[in-house]
């Protein structure tokens, strides 16, 4: 029997690691237990102000996860029931989720090579019932904004940006939610900048939006006494917040480093003829929430690194048109190419920002050695 055993797992997730000393964040939780300011409170607020600096944009409104950030942002700038919305195919659920929970039907266009939806096609699926378009920053990737907004300006489209995975992204300097109406991001256990559960964000520059989605979280209520309109219940809980507030110190830090570990992967992978990186836009800011790259042997490729211990993902190896939910929309296969391509090619690395350096060098080492 072999003496030698496997080296230490390479863990796709970070979360025991993030929090190996969680004691200062249950002293927070402590004080806000004590003090009952559990439901919309101020370290709610303050959470809110600090995400709103960061991001660059004039307001946050805290709900209940980035699933409903999207379907508050569309549904409080009237999407509803017999309306279309246009996203890409190869999005996580969520989106398209989030469209059909407003009542509108959700339209999905081709992505291209780096992922994100592919503003050459989103005309040919534009139809009079057609009344926003939701772009998906997908993988922390940004969307060609100038012509997403470029094509809404056109035909009188609501753009509301699916940031959900991508905190801190820009293009040449100008952040992602700097053209939509309104911006949607997720605080899930496994994005950028994380919580203990679920959570998301709204951001937006409108005054008067911003208004009435702290209404509509709050079930349209303006004073305990009073409701605007009817509402809904989806509030970023205060304690979640406390997390939030303990963590978003750290979000720069930690998004540089996902892009240093990108940018390593990305500089090693090249040099490998099985492999084909995305290529990386002039003055894209891609902040990697997931580390992608594609094969024809993705299969054979993910048994090798799982068999020598080393985590990976596929996101996501069904697009969205041919998942049973999508059954009704009327697409088949073949409808996205690009798509449907990617889904049987992708294989996503390990490279969150608790990877060590040595574990960064035995993922290129083991690419290198793939035969």
């Amino acid at each position: 029997m072999s003496n030698i055993s496997k080296p230490e797992k390479i863990p796709f997730g970070y979360l025991e690691r993030q929090f190996e000393d969680i004691d200062p964040y249950l002293q927070d939780l402590k004080k806000v237990v004590v003090s009952t300011d559990l439901t919309l409170g101020k370290e709610l607020t303050r959470f809110e102000n600090a995400f709103a600096e960061e991001v660059s944009l004039k307001h946050v409104i805290g709900v209940a996860s980035g699933t409903d950030a999207i379907m508050l942002a569309l549904k409080i700038q009237g999407i509803g029931l017999g309306d279309e919305v246009i996203t890409a195919a190869n999005t996580f659920i969520a989106t398209a989720g989030a469209i059909a929970m407003t009542g509108a039907t959700p339209v999905f266009v081709d992505c291209e090579e780096g992922y994100v939806i592919d503003t050459d096609k989103i005309e040919a699926a534009i139809t009079p019932k057609t009344k926003a378009i939701v772009p998906v920053h997908f993988t922390g990737n940004v969307a060609d904004m100038d012509r997403v907004t470029e094509i809404a300006e056109k035909h009188g489209l609501i753009v509301v940006e699916d940031a959900c995975q991508s905190i801190l992204a820009s293009i040449h300097n100008r952040p992602v939610g700097d053209w939509g109406s309104a911006t949607c991001f997720s605080l899930h256990p496994l994005k950028n900048l994380n919580v203990w559960g679920d959570g998301g964000l709204i951001a937006t520059n409108d005054d008067h939006l911003a208004e009435q989605l702290r209404l509509f979280r709050n079930h349209g209520l303006v004073d305990r006494d009073t409701v605007a309109f009817f509402g809904h219940n989806s509030r970023l809980d205060t304690l979640q917040a406390v997390i939030g507030n303990r963590l978003i110190p750290k979000l720069r830090e930690i998004t540089n480093r996902r892009i240093q570990i990108a940018q390593k992967f990305d500089d090693a992978f090249e040099q490998l003829d099985y492999v084909d990186v995305p290529t990386r836009r002039d003055g894209v800011r891609h902040v990697f929430h997931l580390y992608i790259i594609e094969t024809d042997r993705r299969d054979e490729l993910k048994e090798y690194l799982l068999q020598h211990n080393v985590s990976v993902k596929i996101h996501y190896p069904v697009p969205l048109h041919l998942q049973p939910a999508s059954q009704n929309l009327g697409y088949k296969q073949g409808d996205f190419p690009v798509s449907e391509k990617q889904a049987a090619r992708i294989l996503t690395l390990p490279a969150h920002p608790y990877l060590r350096d040595d574990e960064v060098d035995r993922i290129i080492e083991l690419m290198r050695s793939f035969r």
